[in-house]
């Protein structure tokens, strides 16, 4: 199971990093929205592994600066790597989100979330790519797996 959850966020990491590259290399095209959302799958990614190793988290649609994106991948791809060879996937998380409210988790729950999560906004992300005519990146799993 950790075999196929370390495939999963080296799978993660690599598109959110082209996507990186893509943005600063168009950062006129990008729309507020658009930026938005890159930071946001970011964050999010922090915050669930922040709560899973007890630090600072992120604010959920805070804005990082622009050099420090890929930055924020690479320890965030480091950190959930250390979850997963540190700690056990049963092992439930009690946290409290960004609302206030209190909830528990397994690890293994959270990575599968955070995983979802950031393939669903970088969907949003294609989308809003091809209305203001640049050419989404394809970030299907399979077409990562045929590289």
């Amino acid at each position: 199971m950790k075999e196929q959850f370390i495939d999963l966020l080296e799978y993660n990491s690599h598109f959110n990093q082209l996507l990186i590259k893509i943005y600063l290399e168009n950062k006129d095209s990008f729309n507020e929205k658009m930026t938005l959302l890159l930071n946001h799958i970011l964050n999010a990614q922090q915050i669930w592994n922040s709560r899973i190793i007890i630090e600072e988290s992120f604010g959920v649609w805070q804005i990082n600066p622009d050099e420090k994106l890929s930055e924020i991948n690479q320890s965030n791809f480091e950190n959930s790597i250390k979850i997963l060879n540190e700690r056990n996937l049963d092992e439930i998380i009690a946290y409290r989100n960004s609302k206030g409210d209190d909830f528990q988790n397994s690890i293994l729950e959270i990575l599968f979330h955070f995983i979802n999560h950031s393939t669903y906004h970088r969907g949003q992300i294609a989308m809003l790519m091809k209305q203001v005519g640049l050419e989404p990146i394809n970030t299907d799993y399979i077409f990562y797996k045929r590289k």
